[in-house]
């Protein structure tokens, strides 16, 4: 692990600020969490060990991925990692986590609308059995479940993920509060639900993500990273 923290030290080309800060959800005792791309050397490939494609720390609330691996979940529109392509917190930016960013359209395609769905799924089932079990949800949960379905349905409509919430913090800090009854988080996240499923067929959004853009990137860093 020390080595791979040395690898976050030295080789981050971008390092964000997300969670309910980026959200514009904070509260007095929000954590700062951290999101980060750092680019292992090449020549750490031509060895039997290889570096790792993700790594905790070394602060805390901190996670990075290696850029192969960040833009292989970037690919598949995974929203936590576009999410990272588009935070408006931004810690570190070298010049290749500017091409990185400049990238960022080259991700998210409309295979999106699966992924963001799936994603609220998972979560709202998880709710329900909480609910039935334990007589009521996790309220942050909740809230969060809600505000990726809202980054989704701005990704779907204008072609990239809502990352601040602007105007809806209100609402959704309620939620949070378990002031809102829970026929409205219903009612609210079918309607998000089915403004997605709307916006799939004239989303600007392309069929597939441009692969092939991304893979040229990829391989100049990779070329680039040869002497460090």
């Amino acid at each position: 692990m020390q080595n791979a923290h040395a690898l976050v030290r030295d080789h981050t080309v971008l390092s964000v600020v997300v969670g309910s800060r980026a959200y514009g959800l904070d509260t007095a005792g929000s954590d700062v969490d951290r999101r980060g791309v750092f680019v292992a050397p090449a020549p750490l490939y031509w060895r039997f060990d290889k570096p790792p494609t993700h790594v905790d720390g070394p602060a805390d609330e901190q996670f990075s991925w290696e850029l192969e691996r960040f833009c292989e979940l970037a690919l598949g529109s995974n929203p936590t990692v576009l999410e990272c392509l588009w935070s408006p917190l931004v810690e570190t930016r070298t010049p290749i986590g500017e091409e990185l960013l400049a990238l960022r359209a080259a991700f998210p395609s409309r295979h999106a609308h699966r992924t963001f769905l799936r994603y609220a799924e998972s979560q709202f089932r998880k709710l329900e059995g909480d609910l039935r079990n334990q007589g009521e949800p996790r309220w942050k949960h909740v809230m969060h479940m809600l505000r990726l379905l809202i980054s989704g349905r701005h990704l779907m409509e204008r072609g990239e993920p809502l990352v601040h919430v602007g105007d809806l913090r209100g609402r959704l800090l309620a939620v949070r509060r378990g002031e809102v009854p829970w026929p409205e988080i219903e009612a609210w996240r079918a309607a998000l639900t089915d403004d997605m499923d709307a916006a799939l067929a004239r989303s600007p959004l392309p069929p597939e993500p441009d692969r092939a853009r991304v893979e040229d990137f990829l391989h100049s860093v990779r070329r680039r990273s040869v002497d460090w």
